[in-house]
């Protein structure tokens, strides 16, 4: 009978966060993968867990990932651990995750600290809608234009990763390409020194210009208003002619009077004001 992999949630920071059920799993699994056995081994010190251990990270993710799938199916159980929060967001345990269900396996995850989450509640910017992109891939030019270009249009909260070397370069990349929005900047989350900084991406880049950035950050950024979207999206269709914005959605396959009902919502006019101007254009014409 195989194994089950166990995804266990660690500490962001403060080793008072662990939970009870994670540290039982800890001590009666057969292995433990870890992304970095030189971290992990204090904590497993900490808390006086004997379990061995393996390493499994960014450099090695699909090779070893096949034989832990190995060891699961010979009947070991694992658990899965990253450096900080929770295994496979924003790392390479996503893609153990992903072979074992292709493989039968079963994957339980084992819930606690997840930074992109804890950075959310204390941001103070909207919570009900966002969106996690983790660290934008700058070594990537075509794949890092494509994902600010969705950023640029996206109206949930955007939550992000940087680490304290990269953090000015993201700011100002963010700060040109998004312009000047809200964001919040958090560091060091459950430790002593935690740091929850709301600004802008303006002043966040002046104050870090002069001040070196600490610790491992999460930025929690606005996304764009839906105002802003339909104030855009009038100024576009304003600059057409109203023939032109007729031809748009007719193109699309809409019939003439579904087209005029369009445009008149988009221009911030009647359906009878685009109606009249189309009978009168007829008119003169003929």
């Amino acid at each position: 009978m195989a194994g089950t992999l166990y995804l266990c949630a660690t500490p962001i920071g403060n080793l008072k966060d662990m939970t009870p059920r994670v540290l039982e799993t800890l001590r009666d699994v057969d292995l433990i993968a870890a992304e970095d056995t030189r971290n992990s081994i204090r904590l497993l010190n900490h808390f006086e867990i004997r379990t061995p251990m393996t390493s499994y990270h960014e450099y090695n993710k699909v090779e070893k990932a096949y034989d832990l799938i190995n060891q699961l199916n010979a009947g070991k159980n694992i658990a899965l651990i990253t450096d900080a929060g929770t295994p496979a967001i924003s790392d390479p345990g996503e893609v153990l995750v992903k072979l074992c269900q292709e493989a039968g396996i079963t994957v339980t995850s084992l819930p606690g600290p997840a930074a992109c989450i804890t950075a959310l509640t204390l941001s103070g910017l909207p919570t009900r809608r966002f969106c996690f992109e983790g660290f934008l891939p700058f070594d990537d030019k075509k794949e890092k234009k494509a994902i600010l270009e969705e950023l640029k249009e996206e109206s949930r909260t955007i939550i992000l990763y940087e680490a304290p070397h990269h953090l000015v370069r993201t700011l100002s990349c963010l700060y040109e390409e998004l312009g000047n929005r809200k964001v919040t900047l958090c560091r060091e989350l459950t430790k002593k020194f935690e740091t929850i900084m709301p600004t802008t991406l303006e002043d966040a880049l002046h104050f870090y210009e002069t001040n070196d950035p600490r610790g491992e950050y999460v930025l929690v950024l606005e996304g764009k208003s839906h105002e802003e979207k339909a104030r855009e999206k009038e100024a576009s269709f304003a600059q057409m002619s109203m023939e032109e914005h007729m031809k748009f959605y007719e193109d699309q396959g809409m019939d003439r009077k579904e087209a005029m009902k369009l445009v008149a919502k988009d221009r911030g006019i009647s359906k009878r004001d685009v109606y009249q101007y189309f009978i009168k254009n007829e008119e003169r014409s003929s």
